[in-house]
């Protein structure tokens, strides 16, 4: 299967409210509560709301019709299509409010967490196949020898846990968001999902990326296929978290004013990738960090909790990356590292990609490269940290020569003395201060 060409299977709207699959009283009250907080009238526009086809959104309304919550305005809507308005009644409006005190959800109807596994299952991200072209125009931006492809290629292909550990400076974190661009298409992402009456908003603006809508042309004789609006059609989601890393923030987040919970970070990457970058500067031990892993990268499923305290089952179907700058032997425990699929050592550059980044870099900030100066480096400068190359060195001196010839009013220029002065700004001397 090969990522270009693949087209995962949309979600399909659904066409009767039997197929929604959620507990009609539910339904009616997050209705009811549609139309008492957004003073909605016609039929179209609760749909747009509730993100349901019409005929859907008429069903409820003849429901809660029947049992006397919702009552027609007897005015028909010249600009709605000569729609007939409808408007809460007394005790629509008591229900409307009794419903908002348990939970102040409104607006896009649930998906069941069943359904929502369904649609989990057509668009996993162990479905996709990378090829190596696909990889590499990904990295196009950066340097790397082709045996760190051999090892990148099938870890991403096969959906699986990846641990990249090296020094510093070194790139894992490009590497990663490399990865991410390759996959490439789309998957749709629930706005909420429903779990025992409980709501829990999964689509976040700030994580995920909604993908531009096709516009219908009306001379076409095709039309696109349309999908559950619940659903968000968007970029397969990166959830990218550093130092701030926290155990609570992989927990189900409950907001007891509004009742309802937001889903884990790890829920809202779903189909996409959780980086982990930095890991040993969080405050848990990152031995801890994996062990909170260890079900969910197993056994593809994860368990969260209400503030019941019940517990349940999500889909777990993310390509998990772990970055750090210790060795693995130092963080983990062997149990520990047996749970992650792919270990993956990221060096420094040798001299010769060294100088292909350099080049590079001097280029794309407009900089002529100087014979002289690029010996005066390998010659003079590097031999004194023991000819040990790293991926950010190229750029951190690049700018700071260019930041000296923006001070000194010269033109972009790489000279030996130039050189010099950035290289003091690249390493801090071992000394002792006296206070």
């Amino acid at each position: 299967m090969n990522v270009s060409t693949t087209t995962v299977l949309a979600p399909p709207p659904p066409k009767r409210l039997e197929d929604m699959k959620l507990p009609v009283v539910m339904m009616r009250d997050i209705l009811l509560k549609t139309i008492f907080r957004k003073n909605i009238e016609m039929v179209s526009d609760l749909a747009k709301a509730l993100c349901l086809p019409v005929q859907v959104t008429q069903e409820m309304i003849d429901h809660a019709r029947s049992q006397r919550l919702i009552e027609a305005t007897g005015t028909l809507n010249a600009h709605n299509g000569n729609e007939l308005g409808y408007q809460l009644t007394d005790g629509g409006k008591a229900r409307a409010l009794d419903a908002l005190a348990q939970s102040e959800y409104f607006g896009a109807m649930p998906v069941p967490l069943e359904v929502y596994r369904e649609q989990v299952k057509r668009q996993s991200v162990r479905n996709l196949q990378i090829t190596r072209a696909q990889l590499t125009g990904a990295m196009g931006h950066l340097v790397l020898p082709d045996s760190l492809l051999d090892h990148l290629g099938p870890a991403v292909s096969a959906g699986r846990s990846i641990l990249m550990y090296g020094p510093p400076g070194n790139g894992k974190s490009s590497i990663s968001n490399g990865i991410r661009d390759a996959l490439g298409d789309k998957v749709y992402v629930p706005r909420a999902i429903e779990y025992a009456g409980q709501v829990i908003t999964v689509y976040d603006p700030i994580v995920h990326s909604a993908a531009e809508a096709e516009v219908q042309d009306p001379t076409s004789l095709r039309r696109v296929t349309r999908f559950d609006s619940r659903y968000v059609c968007c970029e397969r989601p990166t959830v990218i978290t550093g130092g701030e890393l926290t155990l609570n923030m992989l927990d189900l987040v409950y907001n007891p004013t509004a009742r309802t919970y937001q889903a884990p970070l790890q829920l809202k990457a779903t189909g996409g990738i959780f980086i982990v970058d930095d890991l040993g500067r969080q405050q848990e031990p990152p031995q801890s960090i994996i062990n909170r892993w260890i079900v969910p990268l197993e056994e593809n499923k994860d368990i969260l909790a209400l503030q019941s305290g019940e517990k349940f089952e999500v889909p777990f179907d993310t390509l998990v990356i772990f970055s750090t700058n210790y060795h693995p032997n130092e963080i983990f425990d062997q149990a520990a590292l047996r749970r992650i699929f792919f270990k993956i050592k990221i060096d420094g550059p040798d001299q010769q990609n060294f100088l292909k980044i350099f080049a590079m870099v001097a280029k794309k900030r407009g900089m002529a490269l100087d014979e002289a100066t690029l010996v005066h480096l390998l010659k003079v400068k590097y031999p004194t940290i023991d000819n040990v190359y790293a991926n950010y060195q190229p750029v951190f001196l690049i700018d700071q020569m260019i930041a000296i010839c923006e001070f000194e009013g010269l033109p972009y220029q790489m000279s030996p003395d130039l050189v010099d002065r950035a290289w003091d700004n690249m390493f801090v001397k071992d000394e002792v201060i006296v206070k």
